[in-house]
């Protein structure tokens, strides 16, 4: 990965230029900086539900507290659709610089929001302000990382460096569950609640001034340059409308690859330990454990599936994330109950299986669209196919679970199986293709 010769964006070389090894750190990390932030609310709301909404019962302030949370989900669709346009418009850094910002101050604002006892119903209005910033922010940094890394990476290296897009995501939330560990193992649990969950945001926020640093100093892609000096003065449709109208199978495309990953991620990788826990018994800190471990792995082996995807393409790659999950299916949902090893041993096949598509996620949506819409094709798809299907993937499984229909989950995650396999095995292959 040494820089051997300074090559452009579109250039045949394998090795990495300097500037591509700017913009993949300044992407990836300030990606993890995104994530972190996000993820710090889910990690800490128990904590510092108490400290928003009137004194009562615990369990409501949670699910006040929660409920908020869902509603960020409700504004990545809208995110990804105008901040998108924003960066299709005045360029990829211009938009990573304005979600990381946003993401950033949300959560400093967070941190020093007094609670409901000094300022009454503000308290609950400005963390549903700040979670709705968040979620915005949210929808506008998958599309806008994802295309600069992949229009900053060489077309033989694409699928590696858009790999770095689902590592730094991962990196962010092992980040706040790291500091959910570290400062719940300090404090006291009068401080924790009293002002120690703000010491999570303020390290979130203030991690957000160093992405946004290194993300202000990026250059701008070259494909992005092109296309800028390209249609200097002309008139052109909003990115939304150019790419339904002249995108549609595309953007189409993107929704169906999103389907089968982003729900099979959801419970593999987010929902396992709570499904273990509620429905087979497993202990909560057995299955947090193996939850832990498995993703530890799935973020090192990700780079890896992003290199053979370089070398054998999406459609083989991805189909083997999609078969595998249909195989696998049934026997995990056997073995789930059978304790901490059964448990690790299910979360370890399942993000085997799932680097085959997050190593791809990235880079074959971009390769879906021209540069003018790039960012809005592969954010709004995705976000809407997300909110959908991978945020309604929990409540599906614990509902099948809870009302005697255990035995039937496996066809839920069996049925997105096929969904991926379908797509896949007709999409057109995109590895090398001249993306512009």
């Amino acid at each position: 990965m040494t820089a051997t010769t300074a090559v452009g964006p579109r250039s045949p070389a394998v090795s990495m230029t300097a500037k591509q090894r700017r913009a993949v750190i300044a992407g990836a990390v300030g990606n993890t900086v995104e994530w972190v932030d996000w993820a710090v609310y889910s990690a800490f709301a128990p904590i510092f539900a108490s400290q928003f909404f009137p004194k009562g019962d615990k369990t409501a302030d949670l699910l006040a507290t929660l409920a908020v949370f869902a509603v960020g989900f409700l504004m990545r669709p809208i995110g990804a659709a105008v901040l998108g346009g924003y960066a299709d418009r005045r360029g990829r850094k211009a938009g990573m610089t304005l979600t990381i910002s946003m993401m950033a101050g949300a959560a400093l604002l967070v941190a020093v929001c007094p609670p409901y006892s000094a300022i009454g119903l503000v308290a609950p209005a400005v963390l549903l302000l700040a979670r709705l910033l968040q979620g915005f922010s949210a929808g506008g940094e998958f599309g806008t990382s994802s295309a600069f890394l992949i229009e900053s990476a060489a077309p033989s290296r694409r699928a590696f460096i858009g790999s770095w897009q689902q590592v730094s995501v991962g990196a962010g939330t092992l980040i706040a569950s790291l500091l959910g560990t570290l400062l719940t193992s300090t404090l006291s649990d009068g401080a924790l609640t009293t002002w120690g969950w703000r010491t999570a945001f303020a390290v979130g926020g203030l991690l957000g001034l160093v992405g946004l640093w290194l993300r202000a100093a990026v250059e701008e892609t070259d494909a992005f340059t092109e296309v800028a000096e390209r249609r200097a003065g002309d008139a052109r449709p909003t990115p939304v409308k150019d790419m339904l109208v002249n995108h549609p199978r595309a953007a189409l495309r993107v929704a169906g690859i999103t389907i089968a990953g982003t729900l099979l991620y959801y419970i593999w990788v987010s929902y396992m330990p709570g499904y273990a826990h509620a429905a087979e018994g497993v202990p909560l800190n057995q299955a947090f454990l193996a939850n832990t471990l498995a993703i530890a792995a799935f973020l090192v082996m990700l780079p890896f599936g992003g290199m053979l995807s370089d070398r054998f393409g999406r459609k083989p790659t991805m189909l083997v994330f999609a078969v595998g999950f249909l195989l696998l299916s049934w026997p995990s949902f056997q073995l789930i109950g059978g304790g901490f090893w059964s448990l690790l041993l299910v979360e370890l096949a399942g993000v085997v299986f799932m680097v085959g598509y997050s190593a791809n996620c990235a880079v074959v949506m971009a390769e879906q669209f021209p540069a003018e819409v790039r960012t809005t094709g592969i954010g709004l798809p995705y976000a809407l196919a997300v909110a959908i299907f991978g945020g309604t993937a929990p409540y599906v499984t614990t509902w099948l679970a809870t009302h005697g229909h255990r035995d039937k989950v496996w066809i839920y995650t069996a049925i997105a199986a096929v969904i991926g396999i379908v797509v896949y095995a007709t999409m057109p292959e995109t590895k090398g293709k001249e993306i512009g």
